[in-house]
């Protein structure tokens, strides 16, 4: 069994409590969020309406009326205590095609150019890590990936943009990330998915979930068109 601190939980107003595990981005002290965070739900106590795991911590909602906050502050607490060693977690490994450069990044010249690679250069050390999806949002579906190879940290823009398509793999400074719809956004563009990240009339509208890890493949684009073809049906 090993030994942590006890969670610090916080009232996030008078239906939701803040249950905070570690400090920063780390692994280990994400796979406790998620493995702790699994618990509460599987429990489901009465009044229990979400839980929602985020980097080092995770929110959990519930109606006033039917359970106290008190309440649930103790079974976390005791669910907390019962909690085994945890390592990092490990979810199923999802495969993300991307078209590279051109049109589909064009920021990737500017990457390059920040990181003093080639641009062959980014691309594989890019697709080399498994990324670990610490969180999910912003946007329905936007994952916040670990594991993003340091030699590739690249500053955001100076001026975001209005509209990125939706698809469009970016990296802001140490991390890297997949934009699932058309939003503004300022991180560097080097790449699309011609992958549909969020469908929601599909049975099951992401591809992943916190948790879960992401190994990035390079294709070219004939392979993205035949994939842009294959998911017009979402």
């Amino acid at each position: 069994m090993a030994c942590y601190d006890a969670p610090r939980i916080k009232p996030m107003g008078d239906r939701a409590l803040l249950v905070e595990l570690g400090e920063g981005i780390d692994p280990d002290v994400n796979a406790r969020v998620h493995a702790l965070a699994a618990l509460v739900s599987q429990i489901s106590p009465r009044g229990l309406e979400n839980v929602v795991p985020t980097y080092r911590a995770f929110m959990v909602q519930y109606d006033p009326l039917a359970v106290s906050a008190k309440t649930l502050e103790e079974m976390i607490k005791q669910l907390s205590g019962s909690l085994k060693q945890v390592g990092s977690a490990a979810g199923k490994l999802v495969e993300i095609p991307v078209c590279y450069g051109g049109d589909f990044g064009p920021d990737m010249d500017q990457v390059a150019s920040h990181c003093g690679l080639t641009l062959d250069e980014v691309i594989r050390r890019h697709t080399a890590p498994e990324y670990l999806i610490y969180m999910v949002g912003f946007t329905p579906g936007f994952p916040f990936l670990g594991g993003m190879d340091e030699s590739l940290s690249t500053p955001r823009l100076e001026k975001p943009r209005t509209r990125v398509p939706e698809g469009s793999v970016g990296i802001a400074n140490s991390q890297t990330g997949i934009y699932p719809v058309t939003s503004p956004g300022g991180w560097q563009l080097i790449g699309k998915t011609p992958l549909k990240l969020f469908a929601p009339h599909r049975e099951t509208p992401f591809l992943y979930e916190a948790g879960d890890r992401i190994k990035f493949v390079a294709i070219d684009q004939d392979r993205f068109n035949e994939l842009t073809e294959a998911e017009a049906k979402y």
